[in-house]
């Protein structure tokens, strides 16, 4: 059996900004708002300059994820999806 943990362990956001993250994979977080409501999805992965968070947002017209950007910090990624509202 293979598993998979995170690259860099449980992501921990710097404050409370009524946004959690819900583990959907080994290096995938569902953002989700304070009322549940799905606000974006953050992806984790592996550059040759450290690890990276991309900012993704459910695009229903086209059945596909868009990028919306790729950051350093999981902190400006989620800020990403929450301004990007």
């Amino acid at each position: 059996m293979v598993t998979t943990t995170p690259i860099s362990g449980a992501p921990r956001l710097r404050a409370n900004l009524g946004l959690r993250l819900a583990a959907i994979g080994a290096h995938r977080w569902r953002v989700v708002d304070a009322a549940g409501l799905i606000v974006g999805h953050i992806d984790e992965f592996r550059t040759a300059r450290g690890i990276r968070y991309r900012a993704l947002r459910y695009h229903a017209g086209s059945r596909a994820f868009r990028e919306l950007g790729a950051f350093w910090s999981l902190d400006d990624a989620v800020d990403c999806l929450r301004y990007a509202r």
